[in-house]
């Protein structure tokens, strides 16, 4: 169905990343491209102001069976007489009673040329060095020098006397909730659930993405 965005602050769907490809436009040009499979997604709950303090409709994406979920998980979606579904988020609405639960979501919201935000996970790259994660550079390679990766000093001596929190040190690389902001929409194919962005998306093939018009 049309959703109202005038109802509506942060709507938005689930979805998959198919993967990257290319496509030429009608100059000729090519223009890198993410394919994402989106919804169709299940309203689940539909939270009000008087009751749970803030106005947001609850959304379901991706059929599961009701063994990989747990007894509570189970039981929130059968009380509103649900398939059991994988992922669960919220958006936040203006008008929470233009929504009902089990109302079906899907990308007949969206057009061609519209501007829309990706929420998703980064690929990670594992554990990784100053010169990957920050872009660092090397100390000298030749003339008996010690010190080609290492990160140096990373503190003061006396005063303070400690590392500050948030100094850049080697660790965890990638993995992260990322947002790509203004991407914008090639395609849209209602029969097929299909949606073609301008652009790269975070995270590898069959990331969970959040997808949700732009402000």
């Amino acid at each position: 169905m049309n959703i109202n965005w005038r109802n509506t602050v942060a709507l938005g769907l689930l979805g998959n990343k198919i993967g990257m490809t290319q496509i030429f436009d009608s100059l000729g040009n090519i223009v890198p491209v993410t394919v994402l499979r989106v919804g169709p997604c299940i309203i689940t709950q539909v939270k009000t102001k008087s009751k749970d303090n803030y106005n947001a409709i609850q959304v379901g994406y991706g059929n599961v069976s009701p063994k990989s979920l747990t007894q509570s998980e189970l039981g929130h979606l059968q009380k509103s007489k649900i398939q059991p579904l994988k992922y669960l988020t919220e958006f936040l609405v203006d008008k929470p009673e233009a929504f009902q639960v089990g109302q079906t979501l899907n990308i007949e919201s969206f057009k061609e040329g519209q501007l829309i935000d990706i929420s998703g996970k980064s690929s990670g790259k594992g554990f990784s060095g100053l010169q990957k994660r920050y872009s660092f550079t090397r100390g000298p390679m030749t003339h008996g020098s010690k010190n080609h990766r290492a990160p140096g000093s990373i503190g003061m001596g006396t005063s303070p006397g400690r590392v500050l929190p948030g100094k850049k040190m080697p660790g965890q690389l990638g993995n992260k909730t990322t947002n790509i902001r203004k991407l914008k929409i090639i395609q849209v194919n209602t029969q097929d659930n299909i949606l073609v962005v301008k652009g790269s998306v975070p995270g590898k093939p069959g990331n969970l993405v959040k997808i949700k018009r732009s402000q």
